[in-house]
């Protein structure tokens, strides 16, 4: 498709302008006809070589305090269409599915047998009422290595820091693949987590604790038009991180285990866990694999772009040992080092370590949510002074994964971060205590979409002198544009002027690039 006609599509999203009409609904289940149930958008996730997730979650006021969306306590029939064309005029699949109250009214369609490296086009219909057209795209055969792959990542969107331009702008990037690293949304109440210079708007309801209050918030945060763009623009990979729960949370320890009763035991911070994971696999364009069991999801996955790349979506939360002396930086924290300390688990370790001695891709890319290099603030050489919630709080289980992949000869390892509100351009290494250790991989950290407000936009940081490896820094927001080709690996980290008004511009701060074969991040032009 060309620019010109997807521009219209991201415009039309924009403006709620709806598809052509659908085929006739069959059946009696019906919202009013005077009320649009597809306030919350579409979204696709996912994507195979011959399939895709296609999603989408009714609510007729999605800022209902009760989490349901103002939905009917009754099942609501949803029919779908897919089309070759924008047009819908060659439409390759029809079906129906039945929107649950007791699933928020979300539905998930895993679709099958479509065609390799295609694009497709979807929309969903209840009643009269015609959602917003969504864009998706497959990955290639298998046996192909595709010409190249448009792709872009993101995370922490705290809604009352900005606004949501840095999705807009991703979404008019028209890239085919979007990953989201975490903290997708925010669990505090209103006002308790300003950002620079205050808070432009305000989150609805309390600190998400129970069903009802994370179902509200993920519709608060669905429910703005420059988010719905971004998700109907590309087929989104997501994974969690902490604030789609509670902050710096460990398995089942949450930050603070007196805060109140939905934190002063493991016991009851499961049920909590058990909330959050509900409400987010019925917000997001997830497999039925990833359907939650009371407190536990299966969220890390693997997705082949044929012989191009293979993402290794991990979770570095639900399985990771809590936090060693603390959840914030330290000095000398001899436990942080202990051999037994995982922060992926074992189970997901030998998992990641098999997929890397699988694998055949030409780029292996690590979507993963915290700074994954070492960062170590203190100059003197037998002093560290390095956070406890990344991974040089377990550094046992970085080297071990770090090992894996030179052992098992992966071509070109990438890792994608997110988390920490800063754009970051890292070399990789086994050993950082070895000035003379070669360089083994690359990593890639993105900004946050809005988290703590407007950047100072610097470059320079006081880590950087005593930690060579870390190649880049800016203190802006945005989101990371890549491009990756059977040769290279290109990354444009995009930056938003202002968060704190409407509309913003983006620019491209800086470029770098990794080169088949070649370890080690590249300035480029």
């Amino acid at each position: 498709m060309d620019v010109s006609r997807r521009s219209l599509l991201i415009g039309a999203l924009g403006t709620g302008i709806a598809a052509v009409p659908l085929i006739a609904e069959a059946s009696p289940l019906r919202v009013s006809a005077r009320t649009d149930p597809f306030t919350l958008g579409v979204a696709s996730g996912d994507p195979t070589a011959d399939g895709v997730v296609l999603w989408t979650r009714l609510a007729l006021n999605p800022l209902d305090e009760s989490g349901l969306g103002g939905m009917p306590n009754r099942p609501v029939s949803v029919r779908y269409e897919v089309a070759d064309d924008e047009k819908f005029r060659r439409v390759v699949r029809r079906g129906a599915q039945v929107a649950r109250p007791e699933s928020a009214h979300s539905v998930h369609v895993e679709l099958s047998g479509l065609r390799p490296g295609r694009e497709y086009y979807y929309r969903f219909r209840v009643g009269t009422h015609v959602s917003p057209a969504g864009r998706t795209v497959l990955a290639p055969a298998g046996h192909e290595l595709a010409s190249g792959l448009s792709m872009a990542f993101a995370s922490c969107s705290q809604l009352e820091h900005g606004w949501f331009t840095a999705y807009r702008r991703m979404a008019e990037d028209q890239p085919d693949l979007v990953l989201h690293l975490g903290d997708y949304q925010y669990e505090y109440k209103a006002g308790a987590y300003e950002g620079r210079g205050g808070n432009v708007r305000d989150h609805a309801g309390p600190e998400t604790v129970d069903l009802a209050s994370y179902r509200l918030r993920h519709a608060q945060y669905k429910n703005d038009p420059d988010l719905q763009a971004a998700h109907a623009i590309a087929p989104w990979l997501v994974v969690f991180d902490d604030h789609e729960v509670d902050n710096n949370w460990a398995d089942e320890v949450p930050e603070n285990t007196k805060a109140d009763e939905w934190n002063d035991t493991a016991a009851r911070f499961r049920v909590r866990r058990a909330a959050a994971f509900k409400a987010y696999y019925e917000n997001m364009p997830l497999r039925h694999s990833s359907i939650p069991n009371g407190p536990d999801m299966q969220i890390y996955r693997r997705l082949q772009w044929g012989r191009l790349a293979s993402f290794h979506m991990m979770d570095t939360r639900q399985y990771r040992d809590d936090q060693a002396c603390g959840d914030s930086w330290q000095k000398n924290c001899d436990a942080r080092l202990d051999e037994s300390r995982t922060i992926t688990g074992p189970r997901q370790e030998r998992w990641l370590l098999e997929g890397f001695k699988a694998s055949r891709a030409r780029w292996d890319i690590l979507g993963q949510q915290v700074f994954f290099a070492e960062k170590d603030r203190n100059a003197s050489a037998d002093i560290t002074d390095v956070s406890m919630d990344g991974w040089d709080g377990y550094a046992a289980s970085r080297r071990r994964i770090t090992q894996g992949w030179v052992d098992a000869r992966v071509r070109n390892p990438i890792v994608l971060t997110g988390d920490v509100h800063r754009n970051w351009a890292n070399d990789l290494k086994v050993d950082y205590r070895d000035p003379s250790a070669p360089v083994v991989g690359s990593e890639l950290v993105c900004t946050s979409i809005t988290s703590t407000g407007d950047g100072d936009g610097s470059t320079v940081e006081p880590t950087m002198p005593t930690n060579p490896h870390l190649k880049f820094y800016s203190d802006d927001r945005g989101y990371v544009r890549t491009r990756i080709t059977p040769g290279a690996m290109r990354a444009d980290f995009r930056v938003i002027d202002s968060v704190a008004t409407q509309g913003g511009s983006v620019s491209t701060k800086a470029s770098y690039q990794v080169l088949d074969g070649q370890r080690g991040l590249q300035r480029a032009l």
